[in-house]
């Protein structure tokens, strides 16, 4: 393997490379094809408060023209290779999948680092992207349910992580080309980068092509690995918008993905809200008929933990539906039965395990180990973890859940 710190934990390889690029690979020889994810560590956190927006430029247009290609080029370079890639951003990274045959890897990988470590930014495709970045600020009004999401997350996450990736509008037109690279220089550096791959691969020689085709990609120093920057701060919020219906959201402080305790929040989710047996589903929607759509899940930003609940109503039903979601989130903590435990432990084992059959899923959660844990877990301690949460436990935690520190966000009519 390349120069460096590396351990190997069973099929995983795990090594911080001399140019600074933190690599793993999840060694499958038995499967047909490899998926990959380049996570660059940055986000949110990293953009200006004027040019918010930035980042989500810099990976839409990572890929409109680099050092040997336009863009229509290293489309086609890609499809010659029958490479299926997508890019995404978010508040605090920036990710390359790519899934493709495993005699391309090598291929593929130079194909990615041009366009991460050689992008041009053609004026053109800087504008039209900002163009389409407003138009889509513009459509965000008829979508109520991402209006409300972006005002929770907002109040939850703070002035940083809680602005829209998307920008606003302000923000948007001060984004010119120049400025679309110059947050490119900033922020996109080697030691920034985690690369991991799945699949039949030759790990040794793949890290060599990583550290060959990435080197002098700004900075090896380590970087974007602190946790989340926010501080969970109880506020309410209403925006009045002549709806039929009337959405709420409410956040509580949860659990961070390496905590103790995780597995256990993820089994009362999953009492809460899985499928048509969760408890909200049940209770607030199919007895009471109070809501067109409720919901509970998590995010998990780096190191910290968010809790959310959310659902649809009518005007006239909202205050009750606020009131009812809250008490459904208290009750499990005083009626749990063992057999809804059960229940939603076993859909989550079984998620996980038919997940395992893909190995684009083996690259994604082995990525998120990166990101969450600093190294490899693959998915035995998690199961195990999973197995030993107990109907006291969740009902415990529950119990511990602090329904003083609420975040709670309206959109429609009527304020609560």
């Amino acid at each position: 393997m390349a120069a460096g710190v590396s351990t190997t934990s069973g099929e995983f390889v795990h090594e911080h490379l001399d140019n600074g690029v933190e690599f793993a690979a999840d060694v499958l020889p038995q499967r047909n094809t490899v998926a990959l994810c380049f996570r660059m560590l940055s986000g949110l956190a990293d953009e200006p408060p004027k040019l918010t927006g930035v980042g989500a430029i810099v990976q839409q247009t990572l890929s409109k023209g680099t050092r040997r290609f336009d863009g229509r080029g290293l489309a086609d370079a890609f499809d010659r290779l029958g490479v299926q890639w997508a890019t995404v951003s978010g508040r605090q990274t920036m990710l390359v999948r790519v899934l493709c045959l495993p005699e391309f890897v090598l291929d593929v990988t130079d194909l990615v680092a041009e366009m991460i470590c050689h992008p041009t930014f053609p004026d053109d495709a800087c504008q039209v992207a900002v163009e389409l970045a407003q138009q889509e600020l513009r459509h965000l009004e008829d979508e109520p349910q991402d209006l409300l999401r972006i005002m929770i997350q907002r109040l939850t996450l703070g002035p940083v992580l809680g602005q829209h990736i998307g920008g606003t509008p302000a923000s948007l037109a001060r984004l010119t080309p120049d400025v679309i690279r110059d947050h490119w220089r900033k922020v996109y550096h080697a030691g920034r980068l985690q690369v991991v791959a799945a699949g039949p691969v030759d790990a040794a020689k793949l890290a060599r092509r990583i550290e060959h085709c990435f080197a002098g990609l700004g900075s090896p120093e380590r970087g974007g690995r602190e946790s989340a920057d926010f501080e969970f701060k109880p506020a309410r919020e209403h925006r009045h918008k002549e709806l039929e219906q009337q959405y709420i959201g409410i956040t509580l402080p949860g659990l961070p993905r390496d905590h103790d305790d995780f597995p256990v929040e993820q089994v009362l989710i999953g009492v809460l809200a899985g499928g048509m047996s969760g408890r909200l589903f049940t209770e607030v929607r199919e007895k009471q008929g109070l809501v067109y759509w409720v919901g509970a899940w998590h995010e998990q930003p780096r190191g910290k933990g968010v809790f959310h609940l959310g659902a649809s109503t009518t005007p006239e039903r909202c205050d009750r539906t606020y009131q009812t979601l809250l008490r459904e989130l208290q009750r499990v903590g005083e009626d749990l039965t063992a057999a809804e435990t059960t229940r939603a432990r076993d859909s989550l084992i079984a998620q996980y395990e038919t997940e395992d059959d893909l190995t684009r899923a083996r690259a994604g959660r082995l990525s998120d180990d990166l990101f969450h844990f600093g190294r490899p877990l693959g998915l035995s301690p998690k199961l195990d973890a999973l197995r030993a949460v107990t109907p006291d436990r969740v009902a415990a935690y529950a119990r511990r859940l602090p329904a003083d520190q609420l975040c709670v966000a309206t959109l429609g009519p009527r304020a609560l």
